[in-house]
């Protein structure tokens, strides 16, 4: 199977085409960047060159659309609303259309849980492009499955991270791992595949939790730090000595229909977390080489 990834020289990109060359798919790597570690093939092009697109889909199975201005670069300010409308939106338009006249029935679109931030730059943009990819399905017939994911960006991302504790204090409030979004999006992959997708699902991709919905209920009853002592006792100096705050609140998604949907079972927890923590301290775990 030919997977095609719009931005697939980025992390979640690098990731995934490391997962589906593991099992056997070509994955195409559409992206302005070449990948620094050569998995799959590179077809350099970017998804506002209409014909650039149109013609590196000729013989694609699947899509998988990830490329977009993500929340980090409004926060930052490093982009402005032109930028994001431009990739997120005309981008999104583009992608779609191009695999419609490519006939490419079968497409994953990567949006985000900032939707609920309407009024937001990179919210509003991503409603949009949900939007688009419901009438496409619609319009064409794809089986089309839109994953709205927590921000994953990597621990091992150094533009965006200065260390691992860093990365910590963000996953501390509740998020997913790179890998468990690309365990999701491959499942994702499989099911356009399987079923005729009539209504095509949305599915938000959260990560593992080793707190339970009485624990968020109670959270701290018996004091401060409480409810992570219950569950991570023997790290609780750790967390403390690196400025974490045990008494800290996660939120957590219901992700009930993408499990019973694609068979999604996150594995990266806070426990996984810590765990790393105090096995490689303020550094973290190694990336992966690219």
């Amino acid at each position: 199977m030919r997977v095609f990834l719009t931005g697939g020289s980025g992390d979640l990109g690098h990731v995934l085409a490391a997962a589906f060359a593991a099992r056997g798919d070509e994955p195409i790597r559409f992206d302005v960047r070449a990948p620094r570690r050569r998995v799959g093939v590179h077809v350099p092009g970017s998804i506002l060159d209409r014909e650039a697109l149109q013609h590196s889909l000729a013989g694609v199975d699947r899509v998988v659309h990830i490329a977009a201005w993500h929340g980090i670069h409004e926060a930052t300010g490093a982009k402005d609303v032109y930028d994001f409308w431009d990739l997120n939106v005309t981008g999104t338009f583009h992608v779609f259309e191009a695999a419609a006249r490519a006939g490419v029935r079968r497409m994953v679109y990567l949006s985000s849980t900032s939707v609920k931030d309407r009024a937001g730059v990179y919210g509003h943009t991503k409603i949009l492009g949900e939007e688009i990819a419901r009438t496409y399905a619609e319009r064409h017939r794809m089986a089309v499955v839109t994953l709205r994911p927590r921000a994953f960006i990597p621990p091992w991302n150094r533009d965006v991270y200065p260390d691992f504790v860093a990365w910590a204090r963000w996953f501390w409030r509740g998020a997913v791992h790179i890998d468990d979004v690309c365990q999701a999006v491959v499942q994702a992959v499989d099911l356009t595949g399987r079923d005729s997708l009539e209504t095509p699902p949305v599915l938000p991709v959260d990560g593992a939790y080793e707190y339970t919905d009485d624990d968020l209920r109670d959270w701290d009853r018996d004091g401060p730090g409480s409810t992570f002592r219950k569950h991570y006792a023997a790290y609780y100096d750790l967390a403390v000595r690196h400025g974490l705050e045990p008494s800290r609140k996660p939120e957590k998604l219901d992700i009930a229909e993408t499990r019973q949907r694609l068979g999604y079972e996150p594995r990266y927890s806070l426990r996984s977390l810590l765990g790393e923590l105090a096995r490689f301290g303020a550094a973290g775990p190694p990336g992966p080489e690219y």
